[in-house]
């Protein structure tokens, strides 16, 4: 396999799994210490290490050091990456849900059964009502 191969699997292997999924969504707001993206999980800092070892191994985040803190950042080219390979299949979805609309907008919906049609008591058919301001 190529570079660009592998760094596309490895990205898409970290993005599989939702905590890495929120801290990447974390980060696109700014750099962050591994304290401040623990804050929102019910998880230990040495299982947060772990899930940032896979995102910094896929090349999806970095650490910088700040005296005592090392914040972790976001990379943007293997996100990148990641987009244009989906972008390649943006005319297939397109054309999917273009004839799913087209096919739905052909059909008419099937008369309500009368078990499931609003029931309308016979004291008001035909009664013109009006609304009381």
């Amino acid at each position: 396999m190529n570079t660009s191969t592998d760094t596309l699997n490895q990205a898409f292997a970290a993005l599989a799994d939702p905590t890495r999924r929120a801290i990447v969504a974390r980060l696109a707001s700014g750099e962050a210490t591994v304290n401040e993206l623990a804050a929102p999980f019910n998880m230990t800092q040495p299982s947060i290490s772990k899930h940032l070892k896979v995102l910094e191994r896929a090349g999806l985040i970095s650490r910088g050091r700040a005296a005592q803190t090392r914040p972790c950042r976001l990379e943007a080219a293997p996100l990148k990456q990641v987009a244009n390979w989906v972008e390649l299949y943006r005319d297939i979805w397109e054309e999917s849900f273009g004839k799913l609309d087209t096919f739905l907008q052909s059909t008419t919906p099937p008369p309500l059964p009368t078990a499931l049609a609003p029931s309308i008591p016979t004291s008001v058919k035909g009664k013109k009502h009006v609304r009381k301001q």
